[in-house]
């Protein structure tokens, strides 16, 4: 089977991006608090000008890095979104539903419980940095339990951690933008009906495709929706069909894979996580925000996962997994509470004050880093449950 193939293949490259994104994140903080602090968080403000032609192009190398690079990783996040549902776990809505729904129960109760902490307060923008999952992260610490872990359970925390992408994706498009330029996005939904007409007439030349994709970026950086948004749906007007390996989806999911697990995502991280401890940093993360964002990913997440999924359970035919249990679903649950790349991501947009924003960063590595060790210790001490015992799909 082709396409699980692909999934081995995109566990492996997530399971050493994650390893790359802690080591990363560990160096870029003792930078940031080195004698070269200074000197280090300055580069990431540097302007880098690539104006031309009367396009305003002028940004931080931070900028670029979270609003250009950043958008070819919403690319593949939007490449494996329809993978999984025309071919994938989510293609069966008997397979589907039970990850959805869980994914739903880990949106809604962190963010439930951040808004409990700040609700009325300037910092309950923030209600949507504990919604979110980190796929490289969250696999690459699952792969340190090793042979633990039912295979079944991989594709389940994956499934759940795109249907998580899709939400943390639709709340970026809907509660964090600058306000909608119309022009440019009626020229932008002009690229996207184009490229649409031009999938629905098999052209598949990935080059027709990629060149208008960055004239669609440029408009919906400029139209106020934030420009990542524009990875996603050009994502989903490249061909795409099935097991055909010739497909341009295919070909450039598979080519993305590496230079995004072992580049991109671990330049966000050095770009992101430059953060300067300064003295009373401790006492900034037991305030609202801090608390909202920690108690939301490491006990709301897995809170909302199990509460959802056994009510499905409860009330439907839906079973767990093939060779999962409900202590093998809490481990997951838990490793489902790292939030990293796309939580990191959501606080630059949820506050316009830089101390808010470094502290949100903070409390999200040191939520991720709970999570990670508690799903880790869980997992550990859980044995993989045989088919036929207790309630479990087949």
């Amino acid at each position: 089977m082709e396409w699980t193939k692909l999934f081995k293949e995109f566990f492996d490259s997530e399971k050493i991006g994650g390893v790359l994104l802690a080591l990363c994140t560990a160096l870029s903080l003792l930078l940031a608090n080195s004698g070269w602090g200074e000197t280090y968080v300055h580069f990431w403000h540097t302007k880098i000008d690539l104006s031309f032609a009367g396009l305003d192009l002028n940004y931080s190398v931070e900028q670029w890095i979270n609003d250009g690079l950043m958008t070819v990783f919403f690319l593949l996040v939007g490449l494996e979104i329809e993978r999984e549902l025309y071919a994938g776990e989510l293609s069966s809505f008997s397979n589907a539903i039970l990850p959805v729904v869980a994914a739903i129960g880990g949106m809604v109760v962190p963010a439930c419980i951040h808004l409990l902490f700040n609700a009325g307060t300037a910092t309950q923008s923030g209600f949507g940095i504990p919604m979110a999952t980190d796929i490289a992260f969250s696999l690459g610490v699952l792969a340190f339990a090793g042979n633990r872990v039912p295979y079944s359970l991989k594709i389940f925390l994956t499934a759940l951690a795109i249907i998580d992408d899709i939400g943390a994706i639709l709340v970026i498009a809907l509660f964090y933008n600058a306000g909608v330029h119309w022009t440019y996005l009626l020229i932008a939904a002009g690229i996207l009906v184009f490229l649409f007409l031009l999938s629905r007439l098999r052209i598949n030349y990935l080059a027709f495709y990629l060149l208008p994709g960055l004239v669609l970026w440029y408009c919906m950086m400029k139209s106020g929706i934030h420009p990542t948004i524009a990875g996603v749906l050009l994502a989903f007007v490249i061909p795409f069909s099935g097991n055909n390996e010739s497909t341009p989806s295919y070909k450039l999911q598979k080519a993305l894979h590496v230079p995004i697990g072992y580049f991109i995502v671990p330049l966000f991280a050095l770009a992101n996580t430059g953060i300067v401890l300064n003295e009373g940093w401790l006492s900034q993360i037991v305030r609202p925000n801090g608390l909202g964002i920690i108690t939301g990913l490491v006990l709301g997440k897995p809170l909302g996962i199990l509460l959802f999924s056994g009510a499905m359970i409860k009330l439907t035919k839906v079973a767990l997994p093939s060779n999962v249990g409900w202590k093998n679903l809490l481990g997951a649950a838990v490793l489902a509470g790292i939030g990293f790349t796309m939580s990191i991501f959501i606080s630059n947009l949820a506050f316009t004050d830089d101390e808010t924003t470094s502290y949100a960063k903070v409390a999200v590595l040191l939520a991720s880093l709970v999570a990670a060790a508690v799903g880790l210790l869980i997992l550990f001490n859980t044995k993989t449950q045989k088919t036929g015992k207790g309630k479990q799909r087949t």
